[in-house]
């Protein structure tokens, strides 16, 4: 086992990584950035090493910096977290040749299953239903490409995802300036302007599948995670198991899933993504080579922790379970992320002091949180406050979980999204189960409605 981990990320995660490690009897070391210098995660680990200022790429990209925190806390693993590294392939060999185990998939596995259409040709080739696109990345006659896979289409970067270089193209007209702008975001976003197309499946699901694997080639997947309640591809709320997957299309996501996951040779904990059309087939989108924002409701639901078992694979541990046990599902659980961010102006981004907290508690309900009472949110991160989790026994029931939860967190001093959590957990769609990834454009649709009625009501008046 490892004698000391290095957390290579900032706020809640690196907290979640930190409580993992301590279970584990592992001391662990926080890298922050002089913004982060007051963060929880800083205080709860073992050791903290300030690596440099707070813009991104002066500190939590700084692979130097990184690198040398590890060697003078003598630290022998690298944990990324999410975001910043976690699917950097170069990252994880500069910590192999540094002698630093990275507590994630291989190198070579992240380039594989990290370049969006290099995944999608592997998934083909272990028999995954893939989205109808291009084979490849292409460069030229995206034209005659388009009218092959048949409008609408989406234009997408090869490289990344968080929907960074991603497009939507109705007719012909539109496709020439979506292309450029995919590619100029693409490479801003992810230094690589490559792109592909892709069939556009009308209102679909997005329900992504955990998979894990082991150095011995064991590999189990567990189930399914219902994401498609998003603003701009961005996740708001998730949970599992997903009201629109019956057990049989759970079990073949399952194994198509643990297909592709052996097809790559992964070891570790990753994520398997599918696009769930109405009709109930399921196609293949990418995999996220890391833990997921969102790994706290499949958590719940199979009684396991995620973290410990990605540190426990990295050490190099066979699968301490098989694919029987993976697959039990015990209630339904929800997650709501939380941001520092004002929904009635634009959900934008509203960074600051917290003057005042109380967080929610009682049965079944879980915080992942690095703020405090006191505590200055920067404002050179994402608005992510924490993820506020629920677990019941039923769908009805962790809603209404979710519903007093959310009334009983309060945050002073800054806007938070949790009163629109509870608005769209109030819609007799969600609650029916009944809606897909265009939900919350219909939510602000019918708002704009009702504003624009009230509006006409009070000149009438």
């Amino acid at each position: 086992m490892f004698k000391k981990i290095l957390i290579a990320n900032r706020s809640e995660i690196a907290v979640r990584v930190v409580r993992a490690a301590r279970e584990l009897g592992i001391p662990s070391v926080a890298v922050y950035s002089e913004a982060d210098r007051e963060s929880l995660h800083v205080s709860l680990a073992d050791e903290a090493v300030c690596i440099g200022p707070a813009p991104s790429p002066l500190s939590y990209l700084n692979v130097e910096a990184l690198l040398a925190a590890a060697k003078i806390t003598g630290a022998d693993a690298v944990h990324p977290g999410y975001g910043f590294l976690a699917e950097n392939a170069d990252f994880a060999q500069a910590c192999a040749d540094h002698g630093l185990t990275f507590i994630g998939p291989q190198p070579e596995s992240i380039r594989k299953l990290g370049h969006k259409s290099a995944a999608k040709a592997l998934a083909k080739e272990a028999g995954v239903p893939v989205v109808p696109g291009t084979a490849g990345t292409i460069e030229k006659d995206f034209l005659k490409e388009a009218e092959a896979v048949g409008f609408p289409v989406m234009v997408k970067a090869a490289a990344g995802g968080g929907g960074k270089g991603l497009r939507f193209v109705r007719q012909a007209s539109e496709l020439e300036a979506a292309v450029r702008l995919a590619q100029n975001e693409a490479k801003t976003a992810f230094k690589d302007g490559s792109v592909y197309i892709e069939k556009f499946i009308e209102r679909p699901r997005h329900v992504e599948i955990q998979i894990a694997g082991d150095r011995a080639g064991g590999v189990v997947a567990l189930p399914e995670r219902d994401c498609s309640v998003q603003r701009r591809h961005q996740k708001l709320i998730e949970e599992s198991p997903s009201p629109a997957v019956p057990a049989k299309t759970r079990e073949a996501m399952q194994t198509a899933a643990a297909r592709l996951a052996k097809a790559a040779r992964y070891s570790n904990v990753g994520t398997v993504e599918f696009l769930l059309a109405p009709d109930g087939k399921f196609y293949f989108i990418e995999v996220n080579t890391r833990l997921q924002v969102e790994h706290p409701v499949t958590e719940c639901v199979t009684g396991l922790d995620l973290v410990a078992l990605q540190i426990l694979l990295a050490a190099g541990e066979d699968l301490p379970f098989g694919q029987d046990r993976a697959s039990e599902i015990r209630g339904h659980s929800i997650e709501h992320r939380i941001n520092a961010e004002d929904p009635d102006h634009g959900f934008a981004p509203r960074p600051g002091r917290i003057s005042g907290l109380r967080l929610p508690g009682g049965p079944g309900v879980r915080m992942d949180t690095h703020i405090y009472a006191g505590y200055t949110v920067p404002m050179y991160y994402d608005s992510l406050l924490g993820k506020l989790i629920v677990h019941a026994a039923d769908r009805p029931s962790a809603i209404q979980r979710s519903l007093r939860a959310l009334g009983e967190l309060h945050v002073e001093g800054i806007p938070t999204t949790a009163g629109y959590h509870r608005r769209v957990l109030s819609h007799k769609r969600f609650q029916s189960g009944d809606f897909d990834t265009h939900f919350v454009d219909t939510l602000q649709e019918e708002k704009n409605a009702q504003a624009a009625q009230d509006a006409h009501r009070l000149a009438a008046a």
